[in-house]
């Protein structure tokens, strides 16, 4: 055989495996990735920090289509009769800031929804149980203060509304806005009545999981709290006695660490906000080790279902 009759049937095998491959590449949703897209349809924002509490979601979506904006993935599509975006803020404080506001930038969004767990700090709530609540806080922006004489020495130009944890002290923050005089100083961040108003109507339509998918089961069926404080920081909590002062102190329900920093830009932004929360653990407050990864599907599941639920129960319009 000489060599060209040798190449001829690797040739042919060479194209026909080619062509296959570009069929099959063709058959794949491709993120396109664009720095100038912006999409003027109406849309509710769907958020959560992490895959697992998302995908849930995704998998109801109708109509479904996916871009990629500055790394970030975002799904939109039909949730419960609603126009909606999905995407994920990733974990902790700034990445949550930075993706609603891109979000906001490059999406006509009229309501943002953040879905997923957090950890309890109010001893009435257990695993598994949904918090919404009325308002959030950033608890963690703090003055770590100078110890003196056996005291701690404050600065006089921040705002302490709230007792101490040793060294540090809880203060305001200040933030700017549409439509106000200047920037304010502000602890809370409101969550929208309307959406606070659907959250109490589908509390009473919704079944909460009990039980994981490999049968691990909690003693008691989990339930709906709507209302109280939620705060946010850039900190994984899993300690008692920080737990008990954040339950004292701010008469938090929760404590997860995205929730406030997007009540924190949808303030700024004009834009009504909501987060549903199930807890996956109690943030050091349980009898063992801390057991969120055992319970992190069945919280995120039960996050999601108030969220579909509460979709279905909004007005129209804000």
């Amino acid at each position: 055989m000489t060599l060209l009759e040798f190449a001829r049937p690797v040739a042919r095998t060479l194209c026909v495996g080619l062509t296959v491959a570009l069929l099959l590449m063709a058959s794949v949703p491709v993120l396109a990735e664009t720095q100038d897209f912006r999409d003027g349809t109406p849309r509710i924002a769907v958020v959560s920090a992490f895959a697992p509490e998302l995908e849930i979601l995704k998998g109801e979506l109708r109509d479904r289509s996916e871009r990629s904006v500055n790394g970030v993935n975002f799904t939109t599509g039909t949730l419960e009769g609603r126009r909606v975006v999905l995407f994920l803020s990733g974990i902790s404080v700034v990445n949550a800031a930075m993706t609603a506001q891109l979000a906001l930038d490059r999406f006509a969004i009229e309501r943002i929804m953040f879905s997923g767990i957090a950890g309890g700090v109010d001893p009435s709530l257990g695993i598994g149980d949904v918090a919404v609540p009325e308002r959030w806080g950033q608890y963690l922006e703090m003055l770590f203060a100078r110890e003196v004489d056996g005291g701690w020495a404050t600065l006089p130009f921040f705002e302490y509304p709230y007792g101490n944890f040793g060294m540090m002290f809880p203060r305001s923050v200040t933030v700017s806005r549409a439509g106000a005089d200047g920037p304010e100083t502000r602890f809370w961040f409101p969550v929208d009545e309307t959406l606070l108003e659907a959250a109490r109507n589908a509390a009473s339509k919704v079944t909460l999981a009990r039980c994981t998918s490999d049968g691990r089961c909690l003693d008691r069926l989990p339930r709906i709290a709507v209302g109280g404080s939620g705060v946010s920081g850039g900190a994984f909590v899993d300690n008692a006695d920080f737990r008990t002062w954040v339950f004292e102190t701010f008469g938090a329900r929760l404590l997860d660490m995205e929730s406030a920093a997007v009540a924190h830009v949808a303030h700024a932004n004009g834009v009504p906000f909501v987060a549903v929360r199930s807890l996956a653990d109690l943030a050091g407050g349980g009898p063992g080790a801390n057991q969120m990864e055992t319970f992190l599907e069945l919280a995120a599941g039960n996050a999601a279902a108030v969220v579909r639920a509460m979709l279905s129960e909004m007005p129209d319009r804000p």
